[in-house]
């Protein structure tokens, strides 16, 4: 009898184990364009994965693929569900993210931290409803640190740039091109070592990142930084809508938890982090990094330059709908109020 109710008690036990449903790990890949060693991919996306993985206990965890996609194709990428969330520069997409640009006007004077924070609120209260990233939903916003010139020559006055053939990214960059009067070279990021090495370029617009994330210490080595920066990157991270309907709706609320203002502050903390040691990297390895004072020539030269590219962006949105100058006004006063509490707590 004792053995009839055991086996009774076993057989029951294993049909309830077969029965009683197993959560599956749902494997979130995220395709990325920079390299393997760059801080977009040795901080950002596995900080960012370890949260999603802590905040659905497991269920999702984020793999890192990377690919050889020209950037500006990212976008397109996910929004078929190719790959389930990547991130780009904005400026790759020419006409198609115009309103993003307003992160990145010169004059913000702010890092990527506090300029990616703005960025996000400005987005959030005035820039979503234009509907730029239709087919793609947001997970975060950021900006690099200030641009500067990477180039094969050095740089004693704007004159010097005259003529010049320099990889310009798009977006605000474009503009500043035409106004310094280089030969622009249009070329996704991940092509701008090569354009250099074999002399298609003589120079690119970038972070000081770059000097170590890309190398360009090798064959751009002199750095002209600029105390109020040439302008500020804009990127955007982005996740499949059906990636997000595909799973638990807890679990797709927790990624939104982890993600949006959280995911975008750490993101340009990360990029500013890379600056500072891609600046010391640069020097210990024969860069010759020139900072400029707001009373240098070339600081007053370039502000003449570029006065009136606010009204520029101004007048290319204007058929957008939305009160343009009002997002301005608040993505500057939200950079400079978190830039002030950072001066205040020693953390810029």
């Amino acid at each position: 009898m004792f053995k009839t109710m055991r086996s009774i008690l076993l057989v029951g036990t294993a049909a309830a184990v077969m029965n009683t449903p197993v959560s599956a790990q749902t494997v979130l890949n995220v395709s990325t364009w920079l390299s393997p060693t760059h801080v977009q991919n040795t901080v950002v996306w596995p900080t960012w994965g370890k949260w999603v993985e802590e905040a659905t206990e497991g269920r999702v965890t984020v793999n890192i693929e990377y690919s050889s996609n020209n950037p500006a194709q990212l976008f397109e990428v996910v929004e078929d569900s190719v790959a389930d969330a990547s991130f780009s520069f904005n400026g790759f997409v020419p006409g198609r993210f115009e309103l993003q640009q307003i992160a990145e006007l010169p004059g913000l004077g702010a890092n990527a931290e506090a300029a990616s924070l703005a960025y996000w609120r400005t987005y959030q209260k005035h820039l979503k409803a234009a509907n730029e990233f239709d087919g793609l939903e947001v997970i975060g916003l950021f900006t690099h640190g200030p641009g500067v010139m990477h180039t094969r020559f050095p740089v004693s006055s704007l004159n010097d740039l005259k003529g010049k053939k320099i990889r310009i990214g798009g977006g605000v960059q474009a503009e500043i091109g035409k106004r310094l009067e280089v030969i622009p070279v249009a070329a996704p990021g991940n092509k701008v070592y090569e354009l250099l090495q074999t002399g298609v370029v003589d120079g690119v617009f970038m972070p000081v990142v770059e000097q170590q994330g890309m190398r360009l210490v090798e064959i751009a080595p002199y750095v002209t930084v600029l105390p109020t920066g040439m302008y500020m990157g804009a990127f955007s991270m982005f996740i499949s809508p059906d990636f997000m309907d595909s799973i638990d709706e807890k679990d797709a609320a927790a990624i939104r938890r982890v993600s949006g203002e959280r995911l975008s502050l750490m993101a340009g903390a990360a990029w500013d982090k890379a600056d500072i040691r891609a600046k010391k990297f640069s020097e210990e390895n024969g860069g010759k990094v020139n900072l400029l004072s707001y009373g240098d020539q070339m600081s007053l030269d370039y502000l003449k330059v570029t006065d009136g590219i606010d009204q520029t962006w101004l007048n290319d949105v204007k058929d957008k709908k939305i009160d343009a100058q009002a997002a301005l006004d608040f993505l500057r006063i939200e950079a400079q109020m978190y830039t002030a509490k950072q001066k205040e707590t020693g953390a810029n």
